[in-house]
């Protein structure tokens, strides 16, 4: 049996902590809560199905990029755009001293950067598949009937830069929250 390091167990904690951080934008709209770990879950699923539609992208390099490029937040915490304002978290010093006692550290280095630099066509899409994830949510709200999804919708797309999703945002925003399970009742009655 293989021996795995001590340092891999505490990762796989601090990772799990991004299931009790709640992002902190949806507070400034009054409605909507989703933790890190759920927008990972979604962007990351999201990443998936652009490296379907889109066979010349690296999938697992998007989807790698995705799964992690919050992981920062688990010692940072989430910097909403109000918060960034006033405060300036290192994300990098994060990054770093989470990786040092890994072996295979310097790819969340890479991976994060990457992310943030938006310097391949997988880290764009990934950029996008964030804001992608975030529209999401604002739309099922919106669709629910809370008020303040529509203001943030348009900022949110002007943001995507990639044409695929500016289609699938298009496609987002010209379907109700709900279609999916009214289509399953309609198929099977």
């Amino acid at each position: 049996m293989k021996n795995i390091d001590k340092n891999i167990i505490n990762l796989l904690f601090e990772a799990k902590m991004l299931k009790e951080i709640p992002r902190t934008g949806f507070h400034y709209l009054g409605s909507g809560k989703e933790s890190i770990a759920e927008h990972s879950f979604l962007i990351t699923f999201i990443a998936f199905i652009i490296s379907k539609i889109e066979p010349d992208i690296d999938a697992l390099k998007i989807i790698s990029m995705c799964l992690i490029h919050d992981l920062p937040e688990a010692r940072m915490g989430d910097l909403n755009y109000v918060h960034k304002i006033y405060s300036k978290a290192d994300e990098k010093k994060a990054i770093t001293d989470l990786s040092e006692t890994i072996s295979f550290g310097e790819d969340f280095i890479e991976f994060i950067e990457e992310f943030n630099n938006g310097s391949s066509k997988e880290a764009m899409y990934a950029r996008d598949a964030d804001q992608l994830s975030i529209m999401l949510e604002l739309k099922a709200l919106k669709d629910q009937g809370f008020r303040g999804p529509e203001q943030w919708l348009v900022g949110i797309e002007k943001r995507l830069k990639t044409d695929l999703c500016k289609n699938i945002a298009k496609q987002i925003f010209d379907t109700n929250w709900d279609d999916w399970w009214h289509n399953i009742i309609k198929k099977n009655n």
